[in-house]
């Protein structure tokens, strides 16, 4: 794409951030340009979101209906899975599996309640309630 069609409509970052492009100037050199955002690309951003807002809609309902622990909920909610948040806790996959469990959850030191509430960024209260505080 020439230089002067690099692609700026307002994306969802757009006002916070710009993309670099690679692009060909006038005389088909290759560099780079700012765009502030491609529409396209804004259409399929939101609907991975969508399906992430989802994820985490089913995740809580499991919750609900005592099929799964809060940690369910935060993983989704955090864009993580098991070996993510093994890696932020120091806790084995197979002890996170087992943790999932919401008998198990229950039964978990304090100690551990605060190693999750440290790797998802929250209160260990908001994690046993599955309260979100955005800030």
């Amino acid at each position: 794409m020439k230089k002067d069609e690099v692609p700026q409509d307002l994306g969802s970052l757009g006002k916070i951030t710009k993309e670099v492009c690679y692009a060909t100037d006038s005389s088909g050199k290759y560099v780079t340009e700012l765009s502030s955002g491609w529409d396209v690309k804004t259409k399929a951003l939101d609907v991975a979101w969508d399906d992430i807002k989802k994820r985490v809609e089913a995740a809580r309902e499991q919750v609900l209906a005592n099929n799964a622990s809060p940690l369910l909920f935060f993983m989704e909610y955090r864009l993580m899975d098991i070996s993510i948040l093994a890696g932020y806790t120091g806790f084995w996959q197979w002890q996170i599996k087992r943790h999932l469990k919401p008998d198990v959850f229950a039964e978990l030191s304090d100690k551990k309640f605060q190693i999750y509430a440290d790797a998802f960024n929250i209160k260990v209260a908001d994690l046993k309630s599955m309260t979100v505080h955005e800030d």
